[in-house]
């Protein structure tokens, strides 16, 4: 505020600054069954994640899910724990993220980087209001899915918008749309694979491009999931010149008994090792970091599954994290949407 017009005793107000709040879907305070308990009653009880009737799913998510559930996931978060750290390999890739989009931006003398989750800590409110303190009066809040689902981007929305609406001066607001068919995006995802794959000490017979599943009810209403993934797919197999199915798109960690996309990864999966397909690769372009969906499910339980059922050569290639093709990617998602705001232009964004 103008000092020459403040009036005697107004308290200084900070402001004038950018703010960028990337935000990644969550994670429990640690691989305990209560830590696991509190994470997962924060995480279902989201109307976006699973839409049915309060009425109708608290009694089972209360009565059934919550008192059964989280020693089994306990059990899953402990095999990838880090227990040096004491959190989540989702927790240490997101914060290298903010940490690294802070020193690309560091040219950028006003704009305040941090990172937060959607479910468990730090939370998207405890970060907005730091940024809000530290004069941050236009944010943008980068949902971290590259493909749009209301499951996940809009429930971020949701959280934002329910935290701005206490505030008194709210700040302007933009919110990263997906990056699903975005150059930097697929160009980066094709280095990352073709590096993957080229470590490796076996040919696959199969790649598998495996994403997050949602209920195919939410697809039928219109949500353009599955679209999205399949695009990606689809750009990323053109990009790297493959023929039309080396890369098979599948959908993972189905929940509950109704109708998800299709098809499932691990049926997928184990069905072709009875078949004589015998060596899979497995990465999940649907996740910017690493996480209990990639590392355990896939790495551990689905590599279980596979040998068990006449595999012989698996592997888990591993996610952009906070990798230089993956900081290129939100990098140049973000300049974008700092466009107007900061010095940052067109120029500036990324090119694959």
């Amino acid at each position: 505020m103008n000092e020459t017009f403040r009036p005697p005793g107004h308290p200084d107000i900070k402001h004038g600054r950018v703010g960028v709040l990337l935000v990644n879907l969550g994670t429990p305070d640690g691989c305990d069954t209560a830590s696991v308990r509190r994470y997962l009653r924060e995480f279902l009880s989201d109307p976006r994640v699973v839409e049915r009737p309060r009425w109708l799913w608290y009694p089972v998510l209360y009565g059934i899910i919550l008192a059964f559930r989280p020693g089994r996931s306990a059990e899953a978060y402990a095999k990838v724990w880090d227990c040096e750290r004491d959190e989540s390999p989702l927790r240490t890739h997101s914060r290298h993220q903010g940490e690294k989009l802070g020193e690309r931006l560091a040219g950028l003398a006003s704009v305040d980087v941090d990172w937060a989750m959607r479910y468990g800590n730090p939370s998207i409110e405890s970060r907005l209001q730091a940024l809000r303190e530290r004069g941050c009066d236009r944010i943008v809040v980068v949902p971290l899915y590259p493909q749009y689902s209301a499951t996940t981007t809009a429930s971020v929305c949701d959280e934002t918008f329910r935290v701005l609406s206490a505030m008194r001066w709210m700040p302007a607001l933009r919110v990263a749309p997906p990056w699903h068919d975005d150059a930097v995006y697929i160009d980066a995802l094709a280095r990352s694979l073709e590096a993957g794959l080229d470590a490796l000490d076996f040919e696959p017979d199969k790649v598998v491009a495996s994403y997050h599943g949602i209920p195919k009810r939410y697809f039928d209403a219109g949500d353009p999931y599955y679209c999205h993934c399949v695009k990606t797919s689809r750009l990323l197999e053109a990009r790297l010149g493959w023929p039309e199915g080396r890369l098979v798109t599948t959908f993972q960690s189905r929940f509950g008994p109704e109708e998800w996309l299709s098809p499932a990864t691990d049926e997928t999966v184990t069905r072709w090792a009875g078949e004589g397909i015998r060596r899979v690769a497995v990465f999940n372009p649907g996740f910017v970091s690493d996480c209990i969906e990639t590392l355990e499910e896939i790495d551990i339980a689905l590599r279980e599954d596979f040998m068990a059922a006449g595999g012989e050569s698996f592997a888990q290639l591993p996610c952009l994290n906070a990798s230089d093709a993956g900081m290129d990617v939100i990098e140049s998602v973000v300049r974008r949407e700092l466009c107007g705001w900061t010095d940052s232009d067109a120029s500036h964004t990324l090119q694959p």
